[in-house]
């Protein structure tokens, strides 16, 4: 399978390279590469074709584009050339295979670096983790939607989840999480090739949703209605300009806003599902009187 390499030059040098990142995301392309004065996107050859250059260059006219095929080649190797681990609050790091560090950490999650989102990089995978680590895992039930590499999976099962199911419709990022799972001994976790339907008819303790604004605002009921009484939802994916349509739905949806994290205008949202409760009828205490017959 080929692959077409997307070449993005803001015509501002001051315009946000996560913006292009985030709507071309968005778009299905699956992986990026940053360097000083422009972004380079990845996107399967067939992916392509439903978003033309044209259409491209209509949602994003702040940037220009030049379009170049590519022959699938050894991703790994592009990546090793410059990635670096990734150290979360002093407690977790992510890392590839290759690195080599001296000094130990509470959670060590491997990730082999490929043509997949969540190796640790990107601020929405470390606001994820940061938030992560104030929550209790312990036996907890959880949902990793988008897992991407499976890293929020992997460090769920680190912090000693029961069970955790992490769903992913790229068949890269599904073929990637079996092999991160698989190398990091990551127990209780079972990577699905699917989408939101494949949580249906199920309840978790925790869910985690980093993913984007779009599918999060079509997909949000689903993941309440899977959710626990009690349970507690984190999502990511989004620019901090997006929370207030996020907010407006997560109150309609009876979710009670704990927590909010923001780094380089991305965010993350962490919500509690509370139950309903109902008011006590007043009990009529005062005799009854009956007529005499």
């Amino acid at each position: 399978m080929g692959y077409i390499e997307l070449k993005c030059t803001p015509k501002n040098k001051n315009y946000p390279k996560d913006i292009i990142i985030a709507r071309l995301s968005e778009m299905g392309f699956e992986s990026f590469v940053e360097n000083d004065c422009e972004v380079l996107a990845y996107i399967p050859e067939d992916n392509f074709r439903k978003n033309s250059l044209k259409n491209i260059s209509k949602k994003i006219p702040e940037v220009s584009f030049i379009k170049k095929n590519i022959k699938n080649k050894n991703w790994n190797a592009e990546w090793e050339s410059n990635y670096s681990p990734v150290i979360v609050s002093g407690k977790c790091i992510v890392k590839a295979p290759f690195h080599k560090i001296k000094k130990k950490y509470k959670y060590e999650i491997i990730i082999q670096p490929k043509m997949s989102f969540g190796t640790g990089h990107h601020e929405t995978t470390k606001l994820m983790i940061g938030q992560m680590l104030k929550l209790n895992f312990k036996d907890k039930n959880v949902l990793d939607m988008g897992c991407g590499t499976g890293v929020l999976a992997i460090y769920a099962s680190m912090a000693g989840a029961k069970k955790i199911m992490a769903i992913d419709n790229n068949e890269w990022a599904y073929k990637n999480s079996l092999e991160n799972v698989k190398n990091n001994n990551a127990s209780g976790v079972k990577v699905i090739f699917g989408n939101a339907r494949n949580m249906r008819n199920k309840k978790f303790d925790i869910i985690l949703a980093n993913i984007n604004r779009n599918i999060l605002l079509k997909d949000f009921e689903n993941y309440v209605n899977s959710l626990s009484i009690n349970g507690i939802i984190l999502m990511s994916g989004f620019f901090t300009d997006d929370i207030c349509v996020l907010k407006e739905k997560a109150t309609n949806l009876k979710l009670k806003l704990v927590d909010k994290s923001e780094k380089n205008r991305w965010a993350v949202l962490k919500y509690i599902k509370k139950g309903i409760r109902h008011k006590a009828k007043t009990l009529n205490t005062e005799p009854k009187t009956y007529n005499k017959i």
